[in-house]
């Protein structure tokens, strides 16, 4: 059932990943011509990060035998969801003079409500894998969990645009720090 369900996982991620990039690459094509903002930037560096994280740890579902219609819909929503976030961060198509710090405060509620939905959708995701024994829950989730909630919860609900430099620059440490003392860097079992 996981190769199966793994393609659509797979399909939904990668569109995600190629709205990033395809938004980056053409803010790098266009550099001249519209105004990047450098708190965007860094959450498309945040967001890309993210969704290879989640797309990697999906493998662990590669264990279960029995799945039910329930997981099925929750794991398929949770990957649109990581869709939605990242196309939150870069409109279909921008022409010259565009702003990005104007179009990422403009959607800073979305962005962050999405983003809000995202980690919320993780916690029972990561704690039924630890029950269905797929993998052990880290010990530094229980840290990462609430600051990325408490993050998410912050930039929804400030425009204050120093407070937004902390949080992207915070969300990327908290990130690759739990990545880093997690074995969420060891997938397969040795």
């Amino acid at each position: 059932m996981f190769d199966y369900f793994g393609v659509l996982i797979s399909v939904i991620m990668g569109l995600a990943l190629i709205h990033l990039l395809r938004g980056a690459v053409r803010l790098i094509q266009m550099r001249h011509e519209v105004r990047p903002y450098w708190v965007h930037i860094v959450w498309t560096i945040n967001c890309a990060v993210f969704v290879l994280a989640i797309w990697w740890g999906m493998f662990w579902w590669r264990d279960l035998q029995d799945w039910t219609v329930g997981w099925f819909y929750f794991i398929a929503a949770y990957a649109i969801a990581l869709f939605l976030w990242a196309a939150m961060l870069y409109p279909a198509e921008y022409l010259p003079g565009f702003d990005f710090e104007e179009y990422f405060f403009d959607n800073r509620v979305w962005f962050f409500g999405i983003q809000t939905v995202v980690f919320l959708m993780d916690i029972p995701e990561t704690l039924e894998k630890g029950a269905l024994h797929l993998r052990p829950v880290p010990p530094a989730y229980v840290i990462l969990a609430p600051t990325m909630i408490g993050i998410s919860v912050i930039g929804l609900l400030t425009k204050n645009r120093r407070i937004h430099a902390v949080l992207c620059v915070g969300w990327l440490a908290a990130v690759v720090g739990y990545m880093l003392l997690t074995p969420i860097a060891r997938i397969f079992k040795g």
